[in-house]
Parts: C-alpha cells; structure tokens; sequence
C-alpha cells in the first residue's frame, strides 16, 4: 500500500482565489456539505438514476485527471492508477487500496475504507459510495488509450460499508463483454 503524505501541493492564485494541486483546478468544501448535496439530488431522482449519471460524469472525469497527471508527472500505466488512488485517498474521499491490477487483462479490485458517503449516511443497507464506480473505469481505460489499446472496462460496486456485515468497500473492474 502507498503511502500518503502529509501534504498535498496546493497552490492558491492570489488574484483569483483559484486552488491548484498538481495540473488542476480544485474546489475545497466541507464533506457535510458535498454529502448532503449529493443526498438532496438521490433523493429527488432516486439513487438508480443518479448513480447512472455520476457513472458517466465520474468517468469522464477520471479519464481528464489521469490523462493530466501523467503528462505533469510523467507516469504511465500502472503507476497513473496507483497515483490516482493515493490522490483521492488524500483529498478524503476514503482510503483507496488497489487489492488486484492487471493492465493487460483490464482488470481490477479496489478496496476503500473509511468513505465519505458511510461516514454520513451510517448503516443503510445498500451500496452509497457509487459516485466512484466510474472513476475506476475512467481511469483504467484512459491508461489503455494511452497505451495504444481499444480494451474498454465498466466498473461495479460489488460491497459497502454501509451494508450489514460489510466493514469496507469492493469495487470490481473488468473489461466490457
């Protein structure tokens, strides 16, 4: 497991107020806040529809991150998947471990402890961390386009700690059938 460090590189434009950590923009708000938003919005349109459409945002989005971290860093394959974790792992979202990764194959088991999303909605007896699920599919395919590869992948959550009996999170990654 990597280890994170203590500090993340934030840069703050004194003319702007824009925050700036490694090749982006960021927006810095509390997790009450950002959870409640996101409890608001499922339940005006019910978690199925919302999980559909931040699968497709988170995506896309997880596809820009890595495509931007890697050209700033100078990583690639693996190495832009692990540092996305650590990233998310240090901005509070949860911590993020990479349990199994196989580029070749598309494949991948990401576990995450302590989420955002249980922390304020406790034990409800579904999955609420889903807002990921597609940042996980983003990013690996974004690594196989830089790659030179067509594989595509899809993400599911297949665990939460906000189920009975479930102390963390599983997501699987796997190649579209």
């Amino acid at each position: 497991m990597t280890t994170m460090a203590p500090k993340l590189p934030i840069e703050v434009d004194k003319e702007t107020g824009v925050w700036t950590t490694d090749a982006l923009p960021m927006l810095y708000v509390p997790r009450h806040f950002f959870v409640n938003n996101h409890m608001a919005i499922e339940h005006e349109i019910g978690a199925v529809r919302y999980a559909e459409i931040l699968y497709h945002a988170g995506y896309t989005s997880a596809w820009h991150w890595c495509e931007k971290e890697a050209e700033l860093h100078g990583l690639e394959g693996a190495a832009v998947f692990e540092h996305y974790m650590l990233r998310l792992s240090q901005r509070g979202w949860g911590l993020f471990t990479i349990e199994m990764f196989d580029l070749e194959q598309g494949v991948a088991r990401v576990r995450l402890d302590h989420s955002a999303f249980v922390y304020v909605y406790g034990k409800v007896d579904r999955k609420v961390d889903y807002m990921f699920t597609g940042w996980f599919a983003g990013a690996m395919d974004q690594i196989q386009q830089a790659r030179g590869h067509s594989l595509r992948t899809c993400a599911e959550q297949v665990q939460s700690a906000a189920e009975p009996a479930c102390d963390h999170g599983i997501f699987i990654v796997q190649p579209l059938s």
